[in-house]
């Protein structure tokens, strides 16, 4: 396995300085109370943020504190292509993606009829994609293949989901609620389902990575890439999909309270950026072991890709 105390940029590529977006659509005039049916109530009190033992050393990931949390109402999925394409279709809001012209795919989903692409530095199975988007996720011409109605809406940034979380009347949710949330009411667990972990043979409670990353996918899980937003056993709270699937942007900068010299140097490299949880269909323990509760990434908040998504939070 490798160094666990190795920060890993396997999460999600950020787009080039040179490509700084402007701000998001201003579309607050149309905002209004559009609460999820299937929003689930979360009770408010005593909670728990972070972890005692980190599995990624220099991520923030500990220490396991003490919170306390308000009620809040959360969606008991991500949001949906098909909610997402509600929004568009009443706003008329053009996604960053489709601004700048391009987004990033992961390797295996690039359609042969793209051609060559240009692939990022160091996490080479990231590649250029011109015309990606929230509809023709994998490039364009892919909206048929790839885009289901009831699968997490991916290729959004965090200004988009920004956009769409004022739109319904609500927010993206801190990281204390996101986590708070995914507990389900177990208290200090691992996963949202309790503490055994997932495996590449008979046990896969979430869409994550089997197999070799990342050359081989064996889709054990029957998911090559993104499941419905409604998929697998929903915790104790009845929410779905919390780690897995895609990665789940909050409303917060990526911050690491650390002393430590290189964990200082690579956030002077990260300003601006957000924090995402719950890792997604890429991860797998032996490279990215972040669909863990207590897990971390920080993402640019211009970045989009095949597999970062978000949920909405209101107020009760």
């Amino acid at each position: 396995m490798p160094d666990s105390s190795k920060p890993k940029s396997c999460c999600t590529p950020a787009r080039p300085d040179q490509d700084v977006s402007d701000s998001a659509q201003d579309i607050s005039h149309l905002a209004a109370l559009r609460v999820a049916p299937d929003a689930v109530a979360i009770p408010g009190g005593p909670s728990l943020v972070g972890t005692r033992t980190a599995e990624i050393l220099d991520d923030g990931e500990d220490p396991l504190r003490k919170t306390r949390i308000k009620p809040f109402r959360i969606g008991a999925t991500t949001v949906t292509n098909a909610q997402f394409a509600a929004f568009i279709a009443a706003t008329g809001y053009v996604t960053e993606a489709e601004r700048f012209g391009w987004s990033f795919v992961f390797w295996a989903q690039v359609p042969e009829s793209v051609g060559p692409t240009q692939a990022v530095v160091d996490v080479e199975w990231w590649r250029r994609v011109d015309g990606a988007n929230w509809r023709d996720i994998n490039g364009p011409g892919t909206e048929e293949e790839a885009w289901h109605p009831d699968h997490p809406v991916v290729q959004v940034s965090w200004n988009d989901a920004q956009a769409y979380a004022k739109w319904v009347g609500g927010r993206l949710p801190t990281e204390a609620e996101w986590e708070h949330a995914a507990r389900g009411g177990s208290g200090d667990v691992k996963f949202p389902w309790g503490s055994e972990e997932p495996n590449d043979f008979d046990f896969q409670p979430c869409n994550i990575w089997q197999g070799r990353f990342p050359e081989e996918n064996t889709a054990k899980d029957g998911f090559v890439t993104t499941a419905p937003a409604k998929h697998y056993a929903p915790n104790g709270y009845g929410l779905y999909n919390v780690v897995g699937n895609v990665w789940e942007w909050t409303t917060e900068p990526y911050r690491i309270k650390s002393l430590k010299k290189h964990v200082r140097q690579r956030l002077e490299g990260m300003k601006g950026y957000k924090l995402s949880k719950g890792g997604s269909f890429l991860c797998h323990q032996s490279y990215c072991y972040r669909y863990r509760i207590a897990a971390r990434s920080g993402t640019s908040p211009d970045s989009t890709t095949t597999h970062q998504g978000f949920r909405v939070v209101w107020p009760m």
